[in-house]
């Protein structure tokens, strides 16, 4: 738990919760993803959380988005198209439950003041990688498997700690990977994904847990769940809404979002 900090209970409005969550839930649909990128930005500038209750409240989010995301992920993708690249998965777990251990462990030793600019240099990230990821075409590296398995591990790793730090899934970095790395089309990609974001959440929960950083969700659980609730309803309309908006006018104004917000965390004390 962050020092000094006792766990906020948030007394905002559920229409207010639901509302923020939904409208998370639909930018994340209408990309094909979950949006924690998004909504970790309001947790700490509209809700008034301070820096890790805002990531273990976005990861516990995140966690039940993906469970719920993966029967319907998977249904879309056939059981055997994924299960014929589960080298993959493998090869990047193996880095990635290190490093959401570690990005945990780091997080919750970091100084609230210092936590702040690292969520801010990632999300420069994360708008880079949307960028990348929906507007570039993604070709592949074609490495023999003497380079591909370390190269795995070590984006893996880095992947891992990117997730327990901002309490996301990591399906922006993922995807890319696995594509470039693996060979993998983007459909597929999508799934596997998944795959590797789970344990690796449940890893970086597993850390969060032995300093009682959980109590901001015992103090929040109703807002959580009504968060949750809206996330959800959001990302079945933005799914529906795939496509309405070109990827050309959707992608560019979403990075810049996140640009703006890692302008604010930056600045924020």
């Amino acid at each position: 738990m962050e020092k000094g900090l006792a766990p906020i209970r948030s007394k905002h409005r559920a229409a207010l919760v639901f509302g923020a969550g939904a409208a998370i839930g639909i930018l994340g649909g209408m990309i094909g993803l979950g949006g924690a990128e998004f909504r970790l930005p309001l947790l700490i500038g509209l809700f008034g959380f301070a820096a890790l209750s805002a990531v273990i409240l976005n990861k516990a989010m995140s966690l039940v988005v993906v469970l719920i995301a993966l029967p319907a992920r998977l249904a879309a993708v056939s059981a055997s198209d994924v299960a014929a690249h589960w080298p993959a998965a493998v090869n990047l777990l193996a880095g990635s439950l290190l490093g959401a251990w570690a990005g945990a462990t780091w997080a919750v030793r970091m100084r609230s003041s210092t936590l702040y600019k690292v969520l801010a240099a990632l999300m420069v990230l994360m708008a880079a990688a949307l960028l990348a990821t929906h507007t570039a075409t993604l070709g592949t590296l074609a490495l023999p498997l003497w380079a591909q398995v370390p190269i795995g591990v070590v984006a893996g790793f880095g992947i891992g700690v990117v997730a327990a730090v901002m309490g996301v899934a990591g399906g922006e970095l993922l995807i890319p990977t696995i594509v470039l790395l693996f060979a993998v089309d983007i459909r597929t990609a999508g799934s596997l994904s998944l795959l590797v974001s789970l344990p690796t959440m449940l890893v970086a929960f597993a850390r969060y847990s032995r300093d009682g950083s959980f109590a901001v969700l015992g103090a929040n659980r109703r807002f959580t769940l009504v968060m949750i609730a809206g996330s959800i309803t959001g990302a079945v309309v933005g799914g529906l809404l795939l496509g309405v908006f070109p990827d050309r006018v959707l992608i560019p104004a979403l990075a810049v979002i996140l640009l703006v917000s890692a302008v604010k965390l930056a600045r924020h004390d």
